[in-house]
């Protein structure tokens, strides 16, 4: 049985040889921490749905004015407070909004957002997302 320590060591490795620690896991519970239900659309075509937890992780900007520009105020915005993120879990990954992951400015792991960029965005007619093709780190 592994201690404590090695385990810790063996976790770093993996994050300094660009291994994400989920990757360790045979299992990897998915805790969808946004209010909408996340569908997610593998490359054989299988749709993966996640319900929504139940909590919502949210994040409090704090907007600072910084000067005008032709009379216009510009503001500066800071993230301060996140709230609802649980504590890490081994072999579980959070899916959060895009704005609490760029928060977070890439201080946990186990962390994702569906990727609503062109490439991975799945559109009805109305052009409303209603999949991704993956996730997102940053």
């Amino acid at each position: 049985m592994q201690s404590n320590i090695s385990k810790l060591i063996l976790k770093a490795l993996g994050i300094l040889m660009g291994k994400p620690p989920w990757e360790e896991c045979k299992v990897v519970k998915l805790v969808n921490l946004t209010p909408h239900e996340v569908t997610v659309i593998k490359e054989d075509g299988e749709e993966v749905s996640i319900p929504p937890s139940g909590e919502v992780a949210r994040v409090y900007p704090r907007q600072e004015i910084i000067g005008e520009i032709n009379d216009i105020p510009v503001v500066q915005t800071v993230f301060e407070d996140i709230e609802g993120l649980p504590d890490p879990e081994e072999c579980t990954v959070y899916i959060v909004s895009t704005l609490v992951l760029q928060a977070l400015q890439g201080e946990r792991d186990d962390v994702v957002a569906p990727d609503t960029g062109p490439e991975s965005a799945v559109r009805d007619k109305e052009g409303r997302i209603v999949a991704v093709k993956r996730f997102q780190v940053i």
